[in-house]
């Protein structure tokens, strides 16, 4: 009876063993997938950020989007580090210029993100309304490849793409 007992309760741990391995998959496989979301969502964070500073000209808040020596290839153009990128959207960006009272959008069906661990791309087009007509008065569109440092994500490079106001 004392054998039997004994054995009874050597499965009744190993099953718990083996179950509790089961649950860890499962739950690993969860985690993955939960990290994997908030990723896309601090992803995404970029292109909301991106039109806040935009639409309110606040080029100190474009900044805190872009890693220290991200590249920015616009038109035929190439702007190597924050100086740089600083230097477009202060003095080239029609967006950021006083006379401009745009607001910025995007269609959210225009944006695409992807994430590969600490790495991952961010498309989206930005629509420019002139607040004063209600007129679209540019449309352009960006690729950016982005990267996870020191835990916050930032645009390590970017290039000007196509846009339309098609679907």
């Amino acid at each position: 009876m004392t054998r039997a007992l004994l054995m009874g309760c050597a499965l009744a741990m190993v099953a718990a063993v083996l179950a509790g391995c089961g649950g860890s998959a499962m739950a690993s496989a969860s985690d993955q997938t939960q990290q994997k979301d908030a990723a896309l969502y601090q992803i995404d964070q970029i292109e909301r950020t991106w039109h806040k500073a935009a639409s309110t000209h606040n080029v100190n808040l474009m900044m805190t989007l872009w890693a220290p020596d991200a590249v920015f290839n616009i038109g035929t153009e190439t702007f190597t580090g924050r100086a740089q990128i600083r230097k477009f959207f202060t003095t080239e960006n029609k967006a950021f210029m006083a006379q401009n009272h745009w607001e910025s959008d995007t269609p959210s069906y225009k944006i695409k993100a992807t994430v590969n661990g600490n790495k991952g791309t961010l498309y989206f087009e930005c629509h420019y309304i002139d607040v004063s007509t209600g007129n679209v008065a540019n449309v352009v569109g960006v690729d950016h490849n982005v990267q996870k440092i020191n835990g916050k994500w930032l645009i390590v490079s970017s290039v000007g793409a196509t846009a339309s106001l098609g679907a």
